[in-house]
């Protein structure tokens, strides 16, 4: 089978080429975002007043929800997949050209080995799983108590679950993350050093 990487795309376009950058970029976010803890609900009246003591219409105690503690996220992670996307793909290179002056049969050749060079940098190191197995545009319901960081609910949101809609996005998930190991003392922000040809 032979594959001419010079042709140029025919069903390509700008907006194609923006949401597959946009997707990246989420994604790369995605792994730097930090992770909220649940909330911790203590009651301030620890020590309780004798039954004798307290008038007939006392209120309960309120009880105050302590801020959720956010664990610091380090960047090295995200910094090692920019990393990765330069070296497979010149992702950043991409990204930073200013492409007002290429035409789109340019872009679009251009993007082609972006795509293609992203695509074997996340399949060498992450492994990807649909979060739904339905097919898209299947009615589904989905119960009680269903996993909201695994389902976003767009439209008409109203009253409570359970929920039918159409399957829009069958979404993914991360079920395993192969990133090489790190030296000591490595410096993560030089995500592409400079070249200099002797």
């Amino acid at each position: 089978m032979n594959i001419n990487l010079t042709a140029a795309p025919t069903t390509f376009d700008m907006l194609h080429l923006g949401l597959a950058i946009l997707a990246v970029l989420f994604f790369v976010l995605f792994l730097v975002k930090p992770r909220s803890t649940s909330h911790v609900v203590t009651n301030e009246n620890t020590a309780a007043a004798p039954e004798a003591v307290k008038p007939v219409a006392e209120k309960p105690a309120v009880e105050k929800a302590k801020p959720a503690q956010l664990k610091e996220a380090t960047p090295d992670a995200a910094l090692q997949l920019l990393t990765l996307l330069q070296q497979e793909a010149r992702f950043i290179d991409f990204t930073q050209e200013d492409l007002a002056g290429y035409s789109d049969a340019d872009i679009g050749a251009a993007a082609r080995v972006v795509h293609e060079g992203s695509k074997k940098a996340l399949e060498t190191y992450f492994t990807f799983a649909a979060v739904r197995s339905e097919d898209e545009e299947t009615r589904i319901t989905l119960p009680v108590g269903f996993n909201a960081s695994e389902v976003r609910l767009t439209g008409n949101v109203v009253g409570e679950a359970p929920f039918t809609g159409s399957l829009i996005h069958k979404g993914w998930k991360v079920t395993d993350i192969r990133l090489p190991k790190l030296a000591e003392g490595h410096d993560t922000s030089i995500v592409a050093p400079a070249e200099v040809e002797l």
